[in-house]
């Protein structure tokens, strides 16, 4: 893999700007025997939390025009055996590891962060913007002081990692929020979480997914994710990690462009397993290509004169 590739983000050296998004990759460990993960510049984790959580019943994945729906309810195994049962295994990989993480409440937000800290990882990843559940995580992403509050506190016990906070599309003007966790302390930002949305069975006038509401992710919210990545770049000083229906390396270079350093891939994880690594490939070509010597040679660079 060429030098072009090497990324820093918040002082941390990645192989590679493409690190594949919470919730899409499982624990990195289910994706090992279809790719070699270690050729991905990192993995973020589904989301952790304090203690075991079981999801929403089914079904709770949907299929739309150009993405999908999904209200899996952040289920996972909780951070202890997180810590006792994957992080072992997925370790053995030589990729970056981010933990996404949150909580129903302040003091969870802060117990977990706390235990994480001191664990064999490489960044935090404070999910305060997941719509699919009905307490917790909303309301600290739809709040601007709540925003701040829980940015400024999680980030007061970390000693030792990075905090990259995950916003929500879900707000009137994502600025606002951007500035209240560059405030609060965090290190970086990454942009965008799913947006909320619907789907109805016109058959039996139910809808799809039983939690009726899910968060809509893929090509289909691309556009939106491109403008608030923008809009954000143009708010605060501290690194964004892009997110929200990149599926190629031509995608990559467009979150490049309006501001990310870093970017991770989601939805198309299910599509094909292998679309990451295309990514790496193509975007080291055009690299090459453009003669470039590092994809922060286009960070921000968007031409907007008409």
């Amino acid at each position: 893999m060429s030098d072009r590739l090497k990324t820093t983000f918040c002082g941390i050296e990645f192989k590679n700007p493409i690190i594949t998004a919470s919730g899409t990759f499982g624990y990195g460990l289910e994706y090992a025997r279809h790719i070699d993960i270690s050729r991905l510049g990192g993995i973020s984790v589904k989301g952790i939390s304090l203690h075991e959580v079981p999801g929403n019943p089914m079904p709770r994945i949907m299929e739309t025009t150009s993405g999908m729906l999904n209200a899996i309810g952040l289920q996972n195994v909780g951070v202890d055996r997180f810590l006792k049962e994957k992080l072992p295994a997925l370790r053995k990989h030589d990729t970056k590891i981010i933990v996404n993480f949150w909580g129903k409440t302040l003091e969870e937000y802060i117990e977990v962060a706390k235990i994480l800290d001191d664990a064999d990882v490489d960044m935090l990843e404070m999910n305060i913007s997941c719509p699919n559940i009905k307490e917790g995580g909303i309301a600290f992403g739809t709040d601007p002081d709540m925003t701040l509050r829980v940015t400024s506190e999680v980030k007061n016990v970390l000693k030792n990692k990075p905090l990259m906070v995950k916003l929500s599309p879900n707000v009137t003007n994502i600025r606002v929020f951007a500035k209240a966790c560059e405030e609060g302390g965090a290190d970086a930002i990454s942009a965008i979480n799913t947006l909320l949305g619907m789907a109805i069975n016109i058959h039996t006038k139910k809808p799809y997914i039983s939690n009726v509401t899910g968060g809509l992710s893929g090509p289909a919210i691309k556009p939106v994710a491109v403008r608030m990545v923008h809009e954000t770049f143009n708010t605060v000083k501290i690194p964004i990690m892009g997110i929200g229906g990149i599926s190629t390396w031509e995608d990559i270079v467009e979150f490049s462009l309006v501001g990310a350093s870093a970017m991770q891939v989601g939805t198309a994880n299910f599509v094909d397993p292998q679309i990451p690594l295309d990514i790496i490939d193509g975007l080291d070509n055009y690299l090459a290509n453009n003669k470039l010597s590092n994809l922060s040679d286009l960070t921000g660079t968007v031409d907007l004169n008409k």
